[in-house]
């Protein structure tokens, strides 16, 4: 089994089962020298109930190599002999014990840390994947991806990897012994062997089949879950709680009705085993005490024999339990290779570089862009933006705005085309250099649960508790903040859903102050604000805009009057652009856009002076 890590062509990072296994094969050699020592012990553990049959009770005289040793040893007291036994009994629970402890501490800790890899690798990797494909899956079922799936593998490792060694070296073990005792004796017991495996192999791609489909039901009950617990204030708002649960009621039934058949199938399972394996044992019951009665077996023998039949059946039943844990696994392991073998859509070329410090200008050249071939969502833009400017992009909704200030930190790349920084074209330096020298402020302000210090200097976690405080004074955060019981200690809820709209906007400037680059992008960060966290955010947004290149999103043309250039998309065009005077005098959308907001009893004109 592989995984793959997507990376550049030619250069891609193959990660597997075997390479999370390599740092681990110091304690993988001392769980398997446990293993062996386990399977020694299953072994040993029905002989000194022969030796006590044949040697203390004489239920039949015997030589052979076994009653010599035991001889050299005890001599022929039968108390001695039976006192060896009981003692051999003890012993062999000891190791039996020691050895099971161990493999079970050793295996457990290696499954941790493959977990630990695997689960670092793959969130890693989902990280680094390009927002188009985070755009097209449900978050709910890639978070029972690195949960539920990854946890699958876990217990594989550590109850199903060794585990089938142990099974398959006691299994071969004891067919050894048992032809060593009577080979006739022994196929007759392994004449079930061929329908018992062929039952499990076609059980076992069945069970795998449904396992699968159980484990997308429950990612799709996940994804429900987390989509209403992350809008649970709209779910509020418009009363829907008994929607949102008859939603889940319909899905968990699914998924009920699918883990069912599921669990039919492995239910079936394990009593055909235990029919097959009746079968067998009555066959030696039926031929072996026919030879104790005619003189041609030891009831010593017989009883090992037996004992040897039901572990060696047994063997065979847990690895036909263990088809669930394999399925599961495999099941988990296709869907992470889904995941690691995605290629990154945006990805740093081999010749990309770090990004010097930016001046700021930015140009489109013909840029297009789309998300399908059918649906283009830019087509032949091209502007520039001059360092220290304030632009201004605006257009009625799905013109294509957000999709221009999403490719300029290459969230996305062009269809085609070229985004420039500085005369060159951004696809030439490394994404983390890029990005670290643009700022957001966005109309969703999204903040982390912890405490208030750590968000402000989320975009540069290194910062100083003075540059934290001298951030807060900028954004006009200060004010609030010290009023808060634990001042900048204080823990903000999820997305910080305990403070108000105007203090999280302040925090998201402060945020970007901290991190003071040449390129600011603003998203309307004053929408749905009052009058007076409105014109405190305001102030501080200016000071936060001097001396950077600013991009904005406008959907209130009111708050871009003093903009040194606006572009006007339309249809994923750009159809105008220039000043606010000039727009408005060239009487074209912008101006139409104007009138539209403002009302037709007051021109556009009006609005000049």
């Amino acid at each position: 089994m592989r995984l793959e890590v997507g990376a550049e062509k030619g250069t891609r990072k193959r990660l597997s089962i075997r390479s999370l296994l390599r740092p681990h094969l110091g304690t993988l050699m001392l769980a398997l020298g446990a293993v062996i020592g386990e399977s020694a012990a299953d072994l040993l553990e029905p002989w000194p109930l022969k030796i006590v049959l044949d040697s203390v009770l004489h239920a039949k005289k015997s030589g052979g190599w076994l009653n010599h040793i035991i001889a050299r040893i005890t001599g022929t007291d039968p108390l001695q002999v039976l006192k060896f036994a009981c003692f051999a009994v003890l012993g062999i629970a000891v190791l039996d014990a020691v050895c099971t402890y161990a493999e079970k501490y050793l295996t457990t800790s290696v499954g941790q840390w493959v977990t630990h890899d695997l689960r670092r690798a793959l969130y890693s990797h989902l990280q680094r994947l390009s927002l188009a494909y985070h755009d097209n899956k449900r978050t709910g079922d890639l978070i029972s991806t690195v949960t539920s799936d990854i946890d699958s593998i876990q217990s594989f490792i550590t109850s199903g990897l060794l585990g089938v060694l142990i099974n398959l070296i006691t299994l071969l073990g004891m067919v050894g012994v048992m032809f060593y005792l009577n080979w006739r004796f022994t196929l007759i017991a392994l004449s079930v062997a061929p329908v018992l495996f062929t039952i499990v192999f076609t059980y076992t791609r069945r069970i795998k089949a449904a396992s699968r489909a159980v484990r997308k039901k429950e990612g799709e009950i996940v994804s429900v879950i987390e989509e209403v617990l992350g809008s649970i204030r709209v779910v509020k708002a418009f009363a829907r709680e008994d929607y949102e649960l008859k939603r889940l009621e319909a899905e968990s039934l699914e998924g009920v009705e699918i883990a069912l058949r599921a669990r039919s199938l492995k239910a079936k399972l394990a009593p055909l085993v235990q029919i097959i394996v009746a079968v067998g044992t009555f066959l030696v019951l039926w031929y072996g005490a026919r030879m104790v009665l005619n003189g041609g077996l030891s009831a010593g023998s017989l009883v090992v024999f037996i004992l040897y039949l039901g572990k060696m059946y047994k063997p065979m039943q847990e690895l036909s339990k263990m088809t669930d844990t394999y399925a599961k696994a495999l099941v988990g392991y296709e869907r992470i290779q889904e995941v690691l073998e995605t290629d990154k859509e945006v990805k740093d070329s081999s010749k990309a570089r770090v990004a010097p410090r930016f001046k700021g200008r930015i140009e489109f050249e013909h840029v297009s862009f789309c998300y399908s071939p059918e649906s283009p969502i830019l087509e032949d833009v091209s502007f520039k933006i001059e360092p220290g400017q304030v632009a201004a992009i605006v257009g009625p909704t799905g013109a294509g705005k957000t999709t221009i200030i999403s490719l300029i930190p290459r969230f996305y790349d062009p269809t085609a085309g070229m985004v420039k920084i500085d005369g060159v074209d951004i696809r030439n330096y490394r994404q983390r250099s890029l990005r670290q020298q643009i700022s957001f402020v966005l109309q969703d302000t999204v903040l982390f649960h912890g405490p208030i210090w750590q968000n402000i200097a989320y975009g540069k976690p290194e910062a100083s508790p003075s540059e934290i405080v001298r951030a807060a004074e900028l954004a006009n955060a200060i004010e609030f903040i010290e009023r808060m019981p634990d001042g900048y200690n204080t823990v903000v809820g999820e997305r910080g859903m305990t403070l108000s709209g105007g203090q999280r906007q302040r925090i998201a400037i402060a945020r970007a102050v901290i991190r003071n680059t040449p390129i600011l992008v603003l998203d309307e960060p004053t929408s749905g604000l009052d009058a007076a966290s409105e014109k405190l955010v305001v102030e501080a947004l200016e000071r936060l805009m001097e001396k950077k290149t600013v991009i904005t999103i406008a959907h209130r043309l009111s708050t871009i009057r003093s903009a040194d250039v606006i572009f006007v998309i339309k249809d994923g065009r750009l159809v105008e652009q220039g000043s606010r005077d000039q727009l408005v005098q060239r009487d074209g959308v912008y101006a139409e856009l104007e009138r539209l907001q403002l009302g037709e009893s007051e021109p556009a004109e009006r609005l000049v002076s």
